[in-house]
Formats: structure tokens, C-alpha cells, sequence
């Protein structure tokens, strides 16, 4: 891209001119990191000893405030986040210390053994539950109206815009009363910090001596006080990487344990938490299917079809399970073409 075709990216190079004594920068060397479903986009750019990260967040859209507040309340526990050491906060760059250049998403993308899988993924769970400890008495609440007003999002973009189908009557209001069903199950659980997106795409794979204790944890700037199982659901029902029931139960239960241990409020009964984690599941299952609609249709961020079938998915394990969701099982067999199949019993 050239530099008259993006007019933030000459205002980086303004700025990154005035830092560059400072931190040796090799301004030749800024390239892309990554961008997200927001506005915020990351270049990396080396220096004479380690790589640096810049957060470019446009002001009009995005504030920086968040990722700086939330990033110290994280530091204070202990867990693994970008150090700030330069910020512009009116312009909207952040320069920051580099975790390393793999996600567990795109490590997850090429051959790794059991016992690697294991072992970090322990890490994340191990940070998940330090994490929690974090302040968020300060936060935005999770709460049912909050928890409510996303899942409007299915009926809206996943069954009106992507599927272009409309609700009968009897639907929309077996719909509501699921919906009422999860969002005060979900709201009466033990209120931690939450991050909301605390998934592979967000986890650094960090070597150690050079970056810090494994994970390093990103993405938290839109963090809420909020349900205590969302985080692991987050983690577990991966929305970019399939995991089989199995394998999230293995981490469900390495987790409950990890957060006795911590003294979290967490069930003394893991058939109450397993219960609460897939409720849990499926609210932010059926936000998600609604989100991916509206970030391929509205923003023309077509990509993000490829993840509705695992969404639908996972929705569909919890659905299957509870007698009282079946009515959204039979919707999703509409919406995917499935003939339903009625059994009788003599």
C-alpha cells in the first residue's frame, strides 16, 4: 500500500520517526502483524536487539484507554500481556513489547504431538484461572440485559439475514423462552473477570526466556465482570478450532480442579458446573453465529463463514442434551435442511 493511500500509516511513520533513537527501530522493517474483527490492525517492526509490536487504533473508532487499563489489572497477576512502553493515545498507536510470532491458533495449524497439545494448553487453562483473580470490580457488568441483548443477534443476522428465513409464531416464542432460560441461568453465576474472546487467536505461544511464562494473552481491551465459565467455554468450544466433546470435557474437569485449588466459585459438584459451562456454551455459541453473519454480511468479512458450521455444532452437542432445548434443535434442522425424525416408543 502506498503511503498516499493510507493516510494513518504516514502518521505512524511520523511518530515512529520520533522513537527511533530510543528504541533502535528499523523503520524499513514495519510490516503487518495482524488486524482483527475491529478497526484495530498490529505492524511488528525490529529494533538492534528484540522485535516491537504497534497497535493502530484509529480514535474515531477504537479508544486505547481500555487495552492500557485492562493490560496493567492483568500485569498485576501475574499473566503474561504486551508491555506498554510508548503510548499516543490522540493519534491511536501503542508501541509494545513482542510475545512472539505464533498463535496457539496457528500452531494448533500445523503438526503438533499430544503431549505439546497438552502441555500448553494446561498453560492456558493454568492462566485462565489466574486471570480470575484479576480486579474487574470496575469493569462493565455482564449482565442480563447485557447477556440478553447479544443473543438477539441469532434471530437477527444468523435466521433473518443469512439464512434469509423468518420465525413462525410458535418459533419466536419457543426462542424467547430459551432465551430466558440461559440468560438467567448464566447471570446467576459467580461474577470474575472476563476477557471474552480468550481463545487460540488470542494466545501467544511465548518461548519462556525470551518472552515471558507461557501464554501470552491478547485482545483483552473489551474484558467485562461477568459469568465464570465464559472464558473456558471461550476456550474449549473454540470457535476456529474443533475440539470433540471428549477433549473439552478433559480440560473442563483440569480447569474445575485448578480453580478449587485457587478457591474460584466455582461448584463443589462437577455435574453443576459441567451443566453450567454447556448453558454457558450455548448463549455464547448462538452470539457467535450471529456475529460471524454480520461480520460476512455487513462488513464483507466473508472468511468468517467457514466457522459457522463448528459453531452450529457445538450449539447442536448442548441442544441435543437438554429436553428443554429441543425446540432450537428443530429450528437448526429447518434452517440446515434436515428432515427431522420423530421415534416412538411402544
Amino acid at each position: 500500500m502506498t503511503a498516499s493511500s493510507d493516510p494513518r500509516l504516514d502518521l505512524l511513520h511520523t511518530w515512529l520517526d520520533s522513537l527511533q533513537n530510543r528504541y533502535a527501530l528499523r523503520l524499513e522493517s514495519l510490516r503487518p502483524a495482524s488486524s482483527d474483527a475491529s478497526f484495530r490492525r498490529y505492524f511488528r517492526i525490529d529494533t538492534n536487539t528484540v522485535p516491537l509490536i504497534i497497535m493502530d487504533a484509529p480514535p474515531q473508532y477504537e479508544d486505547c484507554g481500555p487495552f492500557i487499563h485492562i493490560a496493567e489489572k492483568l500485569r498485576t497477576v501475574g499473566l503474561n500481556t504486551p508491555k506498554i512502553l510508548e503510548q499516543n493515545s490522540s493519534d491511536g498507536f501503542l508501541l509494545l513489547s513482542d510475545l512472539g510470532e505464533q498463535t496457539y491458533y496457528q500452531r494448533l495449524q500445523t503438526e503438533i504431538s499430544e503431549a505439546e497439545l497438552n502441555r500448553i494448553y494446561r498453560d492456558a487453562l493454568s492462566a485462565l484461572v489466574t486471570m480470575q483473580k484479576a480486579d474487574a470490580s470496575d469493569l462493565p457488568v455482564y449482565d442480563r440485559q447485557r447477556l440478553s441483548d447479544e443473543l438477539g443477534l441469532f434471530p437477527e443476522w444468523y435466521i433473518q439475514q443469512h439464512h434469509q428465513t423468518q420465525l413462525t409464531e410458535t418459533e419466536t416464542e419457543q426462542l424467547a423462552k430459551i432465551f430466558d432460560l440461559l440468560v438467567e441461568h448464566n447471570a446467576k453465576q459467580a461474577q470474575v473477570f472476563v476477557h471474552r474472546d480468550y481463545h487460540s487467536p488470542n494466545l501467544m505461544l511465548c518461548t519462556p526466556e525470551i518472552h515471558g511464562p507461557n501464554p501470552g494473552v491478547i485482545d483483552f481491551q473489551d474484558a467485562l465482570l461477568g459469568p465464570i465459565s465464559y472464558d473456558l467455554v471461550s476456550l474449549v468450544m473454540d470457535a476456529r478450532t474443533t475440539w470433540e466433546e471428549p477433549q473439552q470435557l478433559d480440560w473442563a474437569i483440569r480447569y474445575w480442579e485448578m480453580a478449587r485449588a485457587a478457591n474460584l466459585e466455582v461448584p463443589a459438584d462437577f455435574a453443576d458446573f459441567h451443566m453450567d459451562y454447556e448453558f454457558m456454551g450455548l448463549q455464547r455459541n448462538l452470539r457467535i453465529l450471529g456475529v460471524f453473519a454480520r461480520l460476512a454480511i455487513r462488513d464483507n468479512k466473508k472468511h468468517y463463514l467457514q466457522h459457522i458450521p463448528r459453531v452450529n455444532g457445538y450449539v447442536r452437542q448442548v441442544a441435543a442434551r437438554y429436553q428443554v432445548f429441543k425446540p432450537l434443535l428443530r429450528l437448526l434442522d429447518r434452517l440446515d435442511n434436515i428432515e427431522t425424525k420423530v421415534g416412538y416408543t411402544f
